[in-house]
């Protein structure tokens, strides 16, 4: 991929400032740092604009976040600007949104399942779903 420089023995850098935002619905946007469809592990750069909020969602696996700016506000309190937070495994999020200009480092291990309405399952994305994603042959909309 352009933009990525990967070393003969697997260092990854990426420049950020070159990669576009990929609309992922409901005022959100990522930037995809790094998938692997052999580890199930992904990394987005992700923004919220004033009021996006996520989908109800369960993590099939573990999930990291730093908040670079704004504030995100979800089940488990409010990360401002600065905070870190772990997600474990089968972590589930009914209510999580910003009211202000978000960004954060997200570093997910595995899938993650969006719920509809009613509780059933609408969709699941992953390291694949991503991979398409930034090929432009899928598309996200996990906002609200």
């Amino acid at each position: 991929m352009e933009n990525f420089e990967v070393s003969d023995a697997g260092d990854i850098l990426v420049d950020t400032k070159q990669l576009d935002w990929l609309d992922v619905g409901g005022g959100t946007y990522f930037k995809i740092l790094r998938a692997c469809v052999k580890t199930g592990e992904w990394a987005l750069y992700v923004k919220m604009d004033p009021g996006a909020k996520f989908q109800p969602h369960r993590h099939q696996g573990s999930g990291q976040f730093f908040i670079t700016k704004g504030e995100l506000i979800y089940d488990v309190g409010k990360a401002d600007m600065g905070t870190y937070g772990f997600e474990p495994i089968f972590a589930e999020h009914f209510e999580a949104g910003c009211n202000e200009e978000t960004e954060m480092l997200f570093i997910g291990n595995g899938a993650v399942t969006y719920f509809k309405d009613d509780k059933s399952v609408d969709y699941v994305f992953d390291a694949e779903t991503l991979i398409n994603l930034q090929k432009g042959t899928a598309k996200l909309d996990i906002g609200v």
